[in-house]
Formats: C-alpha cells, structure tokens, sequence
C-alpha cells in the first residue's frame, strides 16, 4: 500500500494525545482501505504491519515501570493490546479482511478516546493521562462484539 499524497486531517504537534488519537485513525483509515484492494493481500499485509506497530509502541510505554497512569489503566489497555495482537496475527495468516472488524472498533473507539480527551484543556499523551476502558468480557464465538470505552 502506498503512502497516501496527503492526509485529510493532521495532528495538534502540541498535544501528544492528539498526535496518538490521529494515529490510531489513520491505522484504522489504511486496514479499511486496504481490505477493500483486490491484491492478493499485500495492502492488507502492509495495514496490519502497521497497526502492530502501533500497538506495539502503546505496549511498551504502558509496561514502562515508571509509568505514571493508575495500575488499572495499563492493565486494561494491554489487556486490549493482546486482543488485537491475536486478531492482528490470525489475519496476516489468512489475510481475510472480511475479518478485521474487531482490530477497527477496538482501534477507532481508543482513538474516538483520545480524540475527545484531547479536545479538553490538559489533555496529555496516553503514557500519561489515559482514561481506563471498562474492561471487555469474552464474547460467545458467534455474538456480536461490544466495547464500552471511557476515555
């Protein structure tokens, strides 16, 4: 997949919590796009690398010892960190992007969480001032998905 020519929308490079909220949307904008490309999976491949990534640096910040955010809130992200990491890994086996609605609404819902903390005055990064999602119950292998998330 290639790098978009521009982005529709660009961080507040003051607000690291905005920088992250754009993050996670741009990630979640590239999988959608790239489930829909007709190319053998390699858009997908490149999306899914991506949004790794991306949890990947939210893991090690949130398992950093001084990490300064109340215990529950890492907890509860990495917990959904794990979440994604399977799906992640179950879909660049199959690349099947019929399948990637768990990755988007996890993703899309902790960016809409940051998108509107860093909307309030004194918002920082999620290293920092995260707001702890409620936590998730393991869904029956056929029901919908819910995520209830504070942020």
């Amino acid at each position: 997949m290639k790098a978009p020519n521009g982005y529709t929308s660009r961080p507040n490079a003051d607000d690291p919590r905005s920088t992250e909220a754009w993050a996670l949307g741009e990630a979640s904008r590239r999988l959608a796009l790239a489930a829909k490309m007709d190319d053998k999976g390699e858009s997908l491949r490149e999306a899914l690398r991506l949004n790794q990534r991306l949890w990947s640096i939210y893991q090690s910040a949130l398992s950093e010892p001084d990490c300064q955010l109340p215990k529950d809130v890492p907890d509860n992200v990495l917990a959904l960190s794990v979440m994604i990491d399977r799906h992640v890994m179950a879909r660049l086996a199959d690349l099947d992007g019929s399948k990637i609605g768990p990755i988007l609404d996890i993703t899309r819902a902790i960016a809409e969480g940051l998108a509107a903390k860093s909307a309030q005055p004194g918002a920082g990064a999620l290293a920092k001032q995260a707001a702890a999602p409620a936590p998730v119950k393991p869904a029956a292998a056929n029901a919908t998905p819910v995520m209830r998330v504070s942020a």
